[in-house]
């Protein structure tokens, strides 16, 4: 984004036009942002939430997404510049997600918790007026803050995504191995996949179920329930797997010390295993 200047409205602020704000400055640290109530003719910047123009949400033909929920600035800059910061996909997860829920709340009073933490950045009727532009710019850092953590997340997890997806293509036996703990369960969907391997933070490997795409708290071949909430020694001796350490009651997830067992412990699975209904 080439634009140097931002004019939006003095006074109150609201997580709207600090979220706006925030995007901006996220897009070039270097833009100048004013504040005020009367913008100057032929101003050349950016203008948000306030003027009745393009990244404005007063008019009467305000612009409605089709599922009902009104822009807002924040929303109206988002369609604009989120495919600047991450990809088409995950700009339009991100607007459904977590811009939506600002501009309906600036648009009907709608309370959440993210604007009222935004909201109470403003001053009191005790503080000094001459501090409001000094809130605002605090209240712009801390948007920009969970911004910024937000688009690493996601920039992580499409990585994420690529990556489970090519190794996936690979396989050829239900049981994929992911030499690192990552997401994976959005790229599996609709996959002749069973279970995912990967290594443990406690050390060895979990072995997990994968669950139906519509459902994820529930696997599509469960372990054996005869191994379910059984530990140690026990567990060994059920399984015939020595070095099968944990099976959670739920079916979903099991452990195992080595990853010889962890593939052990899939294939039994599969080979004992009954698809979920």
């Amino acid at each position: 984004m080439n634009i140097t200047e931002g004019f939006t409205h003095g006074g109150i602020f609201h997580a709207d036009d600090v979220f706006a704000t925030a995007l901006l400055t996220i897009l070039n640290p270097e833009i100048k942002i004013t504040r005020g109530f009367t913008i100057l003719d032929h101003y050349e910047g950016i203008v948000y939430d306030i003027g009745m123009g393009r990244y404005d949400h007063h008019q009467k033909d305000r612009r409605i997404r089709a599922n009902g929920v009104p822009y807002a600035a924040f929303g109206l800059l988002w369609e604009r510049f989120g495919e600047e910061l991450v990809c088409r996909p995950d700009a339009e997860k991100f607007d459904e997600e977590f811009v939506q829920q600002i501009d309906q709340a600036d648009n009907t009073g709608e309370a959440n918790l993210l604007s009222m933490t935004i909201a109470d950045r403003n001053l009191t009727w005790q503080d000094d007026p001459a501090l409001a532009d000094h809130a605002f710019e605090g209240a712009v850092e801390y948007a920009k803050k969970i911004l910024e953590y937000r688009f690493h997340q996601i920039r992580s997890d499409r990585s994420a995504y690529e990556t489970v997806c090519k190794k996936a293509e690979q396989c050829k036996d239900g049981i994929l191995y992911l030499e690192q703990a990552m997401p994976w369960k959005d790229a599996l969907k609709g996959k002749n996949i069973w279970y995912v391997i990967y290594p443990s933070i406690r050390g060895g490997y979990n072995i997990q179920a994968v669950p139906y795409d519509e459902d994820r708290m529930r696997p599509r071949i469960p372990f054996p329930e005869q191994w379910r909430g059984v530990k140690g020694q026990e567990l060994s001796r059920i399984s015939g797997i020595e070095d099968l350490t944990f099976c959670h009651m739920a079916g979903f997830l099991s452990a195992a010390g080595t990853l010889e067992g962890a593939y052990q412990a899939a294939r039994l699975s599969i080979e004992k295993g009954t698809v979920n209904a």
